[in-house]
């Protein structure tokens, strides 16, 4: 016997909205936002990494840390970096679409971290958006960062746009 039989109260749950065009959905969850296509990957001193537990900030650094808005609370943090990376679909097939670099610093000692979770949502906005902004990444991990998309999937980093290839050239 389920919850909502217990009780004889309705249980809220989430719909399943269609990804069609003739979908007249008008209703709760129209203009939802399709993450199937985002992938995070975590840059973490001399590692980088995909880490699907970072879209639910789960990933490996985040776990068992306390976030603070204020960068004075980790005095003695790490820099890591959230990417959110977009691949794109065409008839010719995938390719990396958009990317964007999230800063947080991480404290695994103290358990406390500093990240800005609105610039976390509005990057993956942007990169859904096919932006590219990986402002704050040093040349290093520009080329640890290609390197793993060539080496996850090369005919999409062939397939991909100049100005994506360009910002990892840097």
């Amino acid at each position: 016997m389920d919850q909502s039989q217990k009780t004889g109260k309705k249980i809220f749950s989430l719909n399943i909205i269609s990804n069609e065009e003739k979908s007249k959905h008008k209703g709760f969850g129209a203009g939802s936002i399709d993450l199937n296509s985002m992938s995070p990957v975590i840059i973490d001193v001399d590692e980088t990494y995909i880490d699907i537990g970072a879209m639910h900030a789960k990933s490996k650094v985040e776990k068992g840390i306390k976030f603070s808005m204020n960068r004075e609370d980790v005095p003695n943090g790490r820099q890591v970096w959230i990417v959110w990376v977009a691949v794109d679909r065409t008839p010719e097939g995938q390719f990396y679409g958009g990317m964007t670099a999230c800063e947080m610093l991480i404290d695994k000692e103290a358990r406390r971290g500093w990240k800005i979770l609105a610039d976390h949502v509005n990057k993956m906005d942007y990169a859904l958006k096919r932006k590219v902004i990986l402002d704050g990444l040093s040349p290093e991990q520009k080329a640890s960062l290609k390197q793993l998309l060539v080496d996850t999937n090369a005919e999409w980093w062939e397939n991909s746009p100049e100005e994506l290839k360009a910002a990892l050239e840097a």
